[in-house]
């Protein structure tokens, strides 16, 4: 049995405030215990943040608002499609994808924990994580819209879509006016994360910008 001193000086050691230490903290315990290999993990959050990010999202996208039979089959079956663009699903996850209008906008959140579309939209981001959004976004989405930036007119519906561990949703944004002469790649490169969840639009580049 430890002495009682020993046991209270556990109790009373400091856990690290920045989430970052704590996270650190754990990684080195699980490659010190042999349960996690580095350059496995290291690869693992390259892949995510810079082989996928929201660049696979985009490309789906891009893809159907070039494609309106590629379109229709998104909104219809949406792992079916994303399979068809060449993303397998490896991660079991059922996806739905809900379109954005002129007279509807949809909101993706996740109130239970923070479920999000990895394979399209890679690592979420810290907002999408927390507390406050997850909460304010059924509450007051418009609200939270217009924290990000995005006034939405009043006749404009608001739907908000809750993911859960087997189904994620995926927002397919209105097409920006005035991209009607870009190409695909050139769409799919104005696509972004946030337009992807609905705290943002797709806007087209400034007068002489490129997409």
């Amino acid at each position: 049995m430890q002495p009682q001193s020993e046991i209270h000086s556990h109790e009373h050691q400091a856990v690290p405030s920045d989430p970052v230490l704590r996270v650190k903290a754990l990684e080195s315990l699980l490659v010190e215990k042999g349960l996690v290999d580095p350059a496995g993990l290291d690869e693992l959050i390259d892949t995510f943040q810079h082989k996928i990010g929201p660049r696979n999202g985009a490309r789906v996208i891009a893809r159907a608002w070039v494609d309106p039979a590629y379109k229709q089959r998104l909104l219809a079956d949406a792992p079916s499609a994303i399979d068809e663009a060449g993303f397998h699903n490896q991660y079991g996850d059922h996806m739905v994808v809900v379109e954005n209008g002129s007279k509807v906008h949809n909101l993706v959140v996740c109130t239970l924990c923070s479920c999000y579309p990895w394979l399209m939209l890679g690592l979420p981001p810290v907002w999408y994580k927390s507390a406050a959004y997850r909460s304010r976004a059924i509450i007051d989405p418009r609200g939270v819209l217009r924290e990000f930036g995005l006034e939405l007119a009043e006749d404009t519906e608001v739907r908000v879509w809750d993911s859960t561990a087997e189904l994620r949703y995926l927002v397919l944004p209105e097409r920006p006016a005035g991209s009607e002469k870009l190409t695909e790649d050139e769409l799919a490169a104005l696509v972004t994360r946030d337009a992807m969840v609905g705290v943002a639009k797709v806007q087209m580049p400034a007068e002489g910008g490129k997409p």
